[in-house]
């Protein structure tokens, strides 16, 4: 009996053991939001991780401020949290959220307080390690007038379940260094996220501030729709933006973009090296890398060893 399709990619090297898991159980028939969800907690949990969950660069002031979405492509329904505080894993409640009729969007204050309210875990998602992070890079600014805007890699996700169903999910702790109570695109819907069960779904990661320009996620989907497969889509819809804001804007900033249709192909672009995770019934787990290449077409391959190696030991490195 042939198998049923399913499939899950995620950005970046660091969810590759979350997307090992949902694989896992998307193989043996969970459903799209529960492997999505337990795909991005995963890396939410592991405090070595800069830019996402426990671990996550605080801004300016110090304080972790999470943003995180969950969307649910057969109902269309979306749950987002921006600037949260003190809560372990945001896509939770943002999944949470995503029950609500209204009221599915919450910020600051209100969206800890929703957490709080409904039993979510909480904890000081500053570390140490990311306080000392944070206590040099305040150091090496004021001495040089630096603006150490790193560390922005959002994890974003997207999932197939073998009963046609689709989710995506993001999650970030934003820009290192980012003004008290700034959002990028990873909560707001068609910029850093858009899943339609119909069609396909689709996410990004990079700078928020260009990626919301083009509205990149539902754009992709639209595409899709009109017939392109994922990786036709994707190319499709960085290209031609990035070439456009550079003129009109005059600058762009890193953008990478993954996508997923209801046949469990696959697609990805970016302006930058990009490596990410992808599987399905046909492929098993793997990590990828993405690059710009030649005639507006992203250039795919797996990654080697040393560069897995490289990456380790930078993950790992002890704080100076």
């Amino acid at each position: 009996m042939k198998m049923k399709s399913w499939a899950a990619i995620s950005t970046w090297s660091m969810s590759y053991d979350g997307l090992v898991k949902a694989g896992d159980v998307l193989k043996q028939g969970a459903n799209a939001g529960d492997a999505v969800e337990n795909l991005i907690k995963e890396v939410e949990s592991y405090p070595l991780y800069k830019s996402v969950g426990y671990g996550g660069l605080p801004n300016e002031n110090g304080v972790v401020q999470m943003d995180a979405a969950f969307m649910n492509g057969d109902t269309l329904a979306q749950g987002s949290v921006a600037a949260i505080e003190n809560v372990k894993h945001a896509v939770s409640v943002a999944r949470k959220l995503s029950l609500n009729k209204t009221n599915s969007f919450l910020v600051g204050e209100g969206a800890t307080k929703f957490a709080m309210q409904n039993g979510f875990e909480m904890t000081n998602m500053l570390t140490e390690r990311a306080k000392a992070i944070w206590q040099e890079k305040v150091k090496e600014q004021a001495q040089s007038g630096l603006h150490p805007y790193d560390g922005h890699d959002t994890v974003g996700a997207l999932t197939l379940d073998q009963a046609e169903s689709m989710a995506a999910a993001t999650s970030t702790s934003g820009l290192f260094m980012k003004k008290e109570g700034r959002i990028g695109d990873s909560p707001l819907s068609g910029s850093g996220f858009y899943a339609d069960s119909n069609i396909g779904a689709a996410a990004a990661t990079g700078l928020g501030e260009d990626i919301m320009k083009g509205c990149l996620s539902y754009e992709i989907v639209r595409k899709m729709a009109g017939g392109m497969s994922p990786q036709q889509a994707c190319d499709a819809a960085l290209y031609p933006f990035c070439h456009d804001l550079k003129q009109r804007y005059g600058q762009v900033g890193e953008i990478s973009l993954i996508a997923l249709n209801r046949k469990g192909e696959w697609g990805v672009a970016t302006n930058v090296e990009f490596p990410f995770c992808v599987a399905n019934e046909k492929q098993k787990a793997q990590i990828l890398m993405a690059n710009p290449g030649k005639n507006q077409k992203t250039q795919i391959e797996p990654i080697s060893q040393s560069w897995l190696d490289d990456y380790q030991k930078q993950i790992n490195a002890p704080v100076e």
